[in-house]
């Protein structure tokens, strides 16, 4: 049986430092959180492949505590980010990271997909570390809206487990009619498609 200063010790925030896309950022997280203690792989090897403008408007899907879309904010200072996520935990803690690492153009909030998303907005980055047990329902939405939401030319970066990699080749050819396998890590894909129109 765990004493009253253990309890207390898990319920209290877990924070780390990481350098990231060529600066130093501080995460605060809490159990119940994906990848609390540290960025997971996946996310890591999508970061290091995607390529993100100064004045690029980007969207985060299932941004967690924040790793993916804060980063792309400060990659793209000119731009704004949205950062969406169905569990509210993930939303307060990617905003108080977004506020802890002094970023002011990103902002998350609730969202089961891309529900909450105006569908007249536009971005020209989507990116996601899309997780293996939501769907094939659920994976269809994400590709067919992620579409409709890109401007021509928008670029959507997708790390996934290697067991679903033919599965969103298959996929991103059908709904954009392109596919890039941009890195296959040991465990990781990370894949890139195009709105070419």
């Amino acid at each position: 049986m765990l004493t009253a200063a253990e309890l207390d010790r898990l319920r209290a925030d877990i924070t780390f430092n990481i350098p990231l896309v060529g600066s130093e950022w501080t995460f605060r997280t809490t159990w119940g959180l994906f990848s609390p203690r540290g960025i997971d792989e996946g996310t890591l090897l999508l970061l290091d492949r995607m390529e993100i403008k100064p004045t690029d408007e980007c969207l985060d899907l299932g941004c967690g505590y924040g790793p993916i879309g804060l980063s792309m904010a400060r990659l793209a200072p000119q731009g704004k980010t949205i950062m969406l996520d169905k569990d509210f935990v993930a939303v307060r803690y990617s905003n108080l990271n977004a506020e802890k690492n002094g970023i002011t153009n990103a902002k998350a909030m609730l969202s089961n997909g891309f529900e909450q998303v105006d569908r007249a907005a536009r971005f020209d980055v989507i990116a996601s570390n899309i997780p293996a047990k939501v769907g094939k329902e659920m994976l269809s939405l994400i590709l067919h809206d992620a579409r409709h939401l890109l401007k021509p030319g928008g670029r959507l970066y997708l790390v996934t487990i290697n067991g679903l990699r033919q599965y969103m080749k298959r996929n991103l050819n059908e709904v954009f009619g392109n596919y890039d396998k941009l890195k296959q890590g040991k465990t990781y894909t990370v894949a890139l498609a195009i709105k070419e129109s």
